[in-house]
């Protein structure tokens, strides 16, 4: 549990600190709806550019998957023969403004950028798949366009971001966590009404393997209830590859099977992840939680070292981004990396196609 959700639940276990949150969320929720209908009268105006977009995000914030969406999107794109683009906001990113390309030749720190845009480029690099950071995501299209050509671009985690226009939405829904109770941030999770879920052009429904039959059907019945005709896709993520950083070297999963683990991160969702280890045989008798988008320090990285006693320290890509550039010293013993892909058990023709579809109407 990170800083911000103790203290959330502090408050939640609080009469006063309870009246507080929902006082807030009643705020947030009328705002993000009148900000829709601001943008659906264009009274707040929006940007059409000359490719197609193509929008993963959520309703809630956080823990939806959202990042291996985009790759498994841009690869599949990439195997179609489309010059494609991902656009990201670049959480944390000291960008000021600017845009900041990362490709196979070039790449910025991950403090430039942002820990997301640096991982994805690692994965699509070879690819031939540029990863275009700013916060203004037009302003990031037009670049892709202008000097890669792009003629698909991803805009990652933009379901919020209706300055640009898009032409397919797919909306993550975490099987695990749906709907955060129906509660708007900062009391609950949500960052719009269930009743956006009208604007998605195609639901996948995410950690659906987490969760019970009789659940998922449950959840369905909800997004059918807002979104009656979208097709609803369901998918887990799956362990890929383990890494050594130090070596580069790749090893297959089953190298942790049966073995202790030391397990850091620092995510919106650690618990999935850390599930995730255990369901590859893996035994987790140490594990470290740190804030989404933690900046790791040297002091944190020996303290680690010297408490595990040798064990395997597992992490993320996501969060090997950020450990300081010492890091080689401090950690003596073996450091992996598990690498996650998106796999969509149901639906994935339908997937492979919605993509398709959007890629050919492009004109330029």
């Amino acid at each position: 549990m990170n800083n911000w959700e103790k203290r959330r639940q502090r408050l939640k276990g609080n009469f006063l600190g309870w009246i507080f949150l929902a006082g807030l969320s009643c705020l947030y929720g009328a705002w993000a709806r009148l900000r829709r209908w601001l943008y659906a009268k264009k009274i707040f105006p929006s940007k059409r550019l000359p490719a197609k977009v193509i929008c993963i995000g959520n309703l809630t914030a956080g823990g939806t998957g959202k990042t291996p969406a985009v790759l498994l999107a841009a690869q599949t794109l990439r195997r179609h023969g489309q010059a494609v683009a991902v656009l990201s906001r670049g959480y944390g990113a000291k960008a000021n403004g600017k845009v900041l390309v990362l490709t196979q030749h070039t790449a910025p720190s991950w403090k430039e950028c942002g820990d997301e845009p640096w991982m994805m480029n690692q994965v699509l690099k070879e690819a031939g798949v540029p990863v275009v950071v700013c916060a203004d995501r037009a302003k990031a299209g037009e670049a892709a366009i202008t000097y890669y050509h792009s003629r698909v671009l991803l805009l990652d985690d933009g379901f919020q971001h209706l300055k640009l226009r898009r032409d397919l939405d797919i909306l993550l829904v975490n099987a695990a966590a749906p709907f955060s109770d129906g509660e708007f941030l900062p009391l609950g999770n949500l960052r719009e009404p269930l009743s956006s879920l009208a604007h998605a052009g195609l639901v996948v429904i995410t950690h659906a393997d987490q969760v019970q039959a009789l659940a998922l059907e449950e959840l369905k019945k909800t997004i059918r209830r807002w979104q009656p005709s979208a097709p609803i896709l369901e998918a887990a993520h799956k362990a890929d590859f383990l890494m050594d950083p130090g070596t580069q070297q790749k090893h297959p999963v089953s190298l942790i099977q049966g073995r202790e683990v030391a397990v850091l991160s620092g995510l919106a969702d650690p618990a999935s992840f850390e599930a995730q280890l255990e369901s590859l045989g893996a035994r987790a008798t140490q594990k470290w939680r740190y804030p989404d988008h933690h900046a790791y320090r040297p002091r944190e990285l020996r303290s680690i070292e010297k408490l595990r006693q040798g064990l395997p320290l597992v992490t993320t890509f996501k969060d090997f981004t950020r450990f300081p550039k010492e890091w080689r010293e401090i950690l003596k013993a073996q450091v992996l990396l598990l690498a996650i892909r998106l796999e969509i058990f149901k639906g994935e023709q339908v997937w492979n196609q919605a993509l398709i579809n959007i890629s050919r109407k492009v004109v330029i």
